[in-house]
């Protein structure tokens, strides 16, 4: 259900930077959309994300829908 950002960004069809941009704006929401892996922790700490992969794409879908609508109109 979690997986990296590497292998979700290749499954939603976008880059990783586009990805953090929609977790650091808020529009993937912690414990929901995206979690701190516990793997492979060290000092100081800078955990990686995993990403619900589906519940991702709902938002995407969403905003991309949002963002056609406008622009056509």
């Amino acid at each position: 259900m979690w997986i990296s950002a590497e292998l979700a960004a290749e499954k939603l069809g976008i880059t990783e930077i586009q990805l953090s941009f929609l977790r650091e704006n808020s529009l993937l929401k912690p414990g929901i959309h995206w979690k701190s892996s516990p793997y492979g922790q060290k000092k100081p700490w800078n955990p990686k994300a995993l990403y619900n992969i589906n519940l991702c794409r709902k938002v995407i879908k969403k905003n991309y829908l949002e963002e056609s609508n406008n622009i056509a109109a």
